[in-house]
């Protein structure tokens, strides 16, 4: 399992309750630009619309820019594959309040890529306080042991 991109803010900016797997629908040329690293994940999010779940926000740029089509669109909106019973259980999952579908990592699993998405509840300003400040002692305790 490879890993092509990480959301490193959501693990920040959200407490992630539940992670689940997702297959992406995407072109030839996108799978390429990923698979050389070429993705960002930064601000996206999955929307389930009609009983199918999307993915919003990604950019891939493109893998070669004079090859492309005119039209493309980097952050263009990706469909997912989820199973129905699997869209059921997210609708019933993030009707509670203040929850959002945060997409954290796209990595490959038996040569398919592969969206890991969590169930993600947003922190407040007090709480990212409080995990630097857990952070900044955590590495004076590790500096002051090495000294030793």
């Amino acid at each position: 399992m490879k890993t092509f991109a990480l959301n490193k803010r959501a693990k920040y900016d959200y407490n992630i309750l539940e992670i689940f797997e997702a297959g992406l629908v995407l072109k030839g040329y996108e799978v390429k630009a990923i698979k050389t690293g070429h993705i960002s994940l930064k601000g996206a999010y999955v929307i389930i619309k009609n009983n199918e779940a999307f993915l919003i926000n990604a950019d891939i740029p493109p893998y070669q820019p004079k090859n492309m089509p005119e039209n493309y669109n980097p952050s263009r909106t990706r469909k997912l594959l989820l199973h129905k019973k699997e869209i059921k259980s997210l609708i019933g999952k993030r009707k509670g309040e203040g929850l959002t579908l945060v997409a954290i990592k796209v990595y490959s699993k038996k040569g398919k890529l592969k969206l890991g998405f969590g169930i993600g509840q947003g922190k407040k300003k007090v709480d990212k306080r409080e995990l630097i400040k857990k952070r900044e002692v955590k590495r004076e305790i590790e500096k002051k042991m090495k000294e030793r």
